[in-house]
């Protein structure tokens, strides 16, 4: 028996956010008139941003200067109801002031307070951390070691001295939630995870490799197990620090032996659909991590932000 189904709704870091359009990247002119007017994002190093009753806190670009400057990064732009455009650019600061107005204000890192944003910014955010992480690890040209500046509003650096231009890298990884065409589905815990901390299986594409025999490699390395039926799910940016996870869905047979790669998982486990229900109602394990041993639940699963957690709600709940 081979079970089908479907996302139930699109990821969170997967939603339309601002209009990313190359060719203003390029006009100078543009750029600078956008720039009076435009919002900025300030993100700390520890990828956290500044938010006020759960929603993303902009500042003025102006704050930064008069026209855009160097090392901040352009996220694209907002349109309005009115035809107007506001352009978002991001930049990374050693600290995040506190703003004014009422409210208290509070600071949400992507990874284990994405949620509480709204799926929009949660993915403006996503854009921003790519992005920003790229450039401070691409400081040097890759043919002859020179420095690379900025350019194209951050989506390129130049090599100061050869010209060459390299841009954004995003690195394809495979998550893959495996099932019995029934009622179980097969979950891997890390062993950085703590005791009862699982999730779908994942692993980068290597050089040459299809996505479905990366789906079959990954799945047999890290567990032995092999897989058919591999059916396409959807995709989620993933900015840590600057990867896609491709979700898919594939078969296998529960009893044939696990075996968990040393290193890469601690643990496997085929649960039932009835056992990840219950874990999916008790919350996320970013909120119950920490908590009263006697009410955390066996079953831990991903968070909202992650595309993992939506594939289990989707197979759990069709």
């Amino acid at each position: 028996m081979t079970e089908h189904f479907e996302l139930h709704e699109l990821p969170m870091l997967s939603h339309p956010t601002v209009v990313h359009d190359e060719l203003v990247r390029d006009d100078e002119a543009r750029l600078r008139a956008g720039w009076r007017n435009a919002a900025l994002v300030r993100v700390d190093p520890r990828g956290r941003v500044a938010t006020r009753d759960g929603a993303l806190l902009l500042a003025e670009a102006t704050e930064l200067g008069s026209e855009p400057v160097a090392e901040a990064v352009l996220l694209g732009h907002d349109r309005e109801t009115d035809g107007s455009e506001t352009d978002v650019w991001a930049v990374s600061v050693g600290w995040l002031p506190t703003p004014a107005g009422g409210g208290q204000p509070e600071t949400v890192e992507l990874r284990t307070g994405g949620a509480t944003l709204r799926p929009s910014e949660a993915g403006m955010l996503a854009t921003a951390a790519a992005l920003l992480s790229w450039h401070a690890t691409a400081r040097f040209c890759a043919l002859c070691g020179s420095p690379t500046a900025h350019a194209l509003a951050g989506w390129s650096r130049r090599c100061t001295q050869n010209g060459h231009e390299e841009y954004p890298r995003t690195d394809p990884a495979v998550i893959c939630l495996v099932h019995d065409g029934g009622d179980q589905v097969l979950l891997g815990r890390q062993p950085a995870w703590p005791p009862g901390r699982f999730s779908v299986l994942a692993g980068f594409v290597e050089a040459g490799e299809s996505l479905e025999a990366c789906v079959q490699r990954e799945i047999s390395e890290e567990v032995g197990v092999a897989v058919s039926n591999i059916r396409y799910l959807g995709s989620q940016p993933w900015p840590f620090p600057r990867s896609i996870m491709l979700g898919f869905h594939a078969t296998a047979d529960p009893a044939e032996q696990i075996v968990a790669r040393d290193g890469e998982i601690a643990e496997a486990h085929w649960f039932t659909r009835s056992q990840v229900r219950e874990s999916l109602s008790a919350g996320e394990w970013t909120s119950l991590e920490g908590s009263d041993t006697e009410q955390v639940p066996l079953l831990l699963l991903p968070g909202s932000v992650s595309i993992a957690r939506g594939m289990l709600e989707s197979w759990a709940n069709r």
